[in-house]
């Protein structure tokens, strides 16, 4: 779903291009980084199994934390599904790399409820 409606008008959309608040540019921004970074992590992680309960419980805290501001994504639940099943496999690699993706796209999802509660209005028309 993108945030700036096509109207067909080249003027019209270089208006609403123009209306988004630097702000709001900011959250985008930071919000692609912390996906960036995460990904990044991911390949970097190895682990044994209290590693592994340490980064799922750290990702299952963020998760919980998603949900009091009602913006949980379903792709972080996917995830420590995911890492949950590598860990009961017995690939600790993979499941500790899972567990901080899935920490990463709570946080990120922390970060969008939060820069959102306010960033809206600067779209709203006036």
């Amino acid at each position: 779903m993108s945030m700036i409606r096509k109207s067909g008008n080249r003027f019209s959309d270089k208006i609403m291009l123009k209306s988004m608040s630097s702000s709001m540019r900011i959250a985008i921004l930071s919000l692609a980084s912390v996906l960036m970074i995460a990904s990044g992590t991911s390949l970097l992680a190895a682990g044994s199994e209290p590693d592994f309960k340490a980064a799922y419980a750290a990702a299952e805290a963020a998760n919980k934390e998603a949900g009091v501001l009602r913006n949980q994504w379903t792709t972080t639940a996917a995830t420590l599904t995911a890492a949950k099943k590598a860990a009961e496999s017995g690939d600790f690699d993979k499941a500790v790399a899972l567990s901080k993706e899935a920490e990463a796209l709570a946080q990120a999802s922390i970060f969008q409820a939060k820069s959102e509660k306010e960033a809206w209005k600067a779209l709203e028309i006036r």
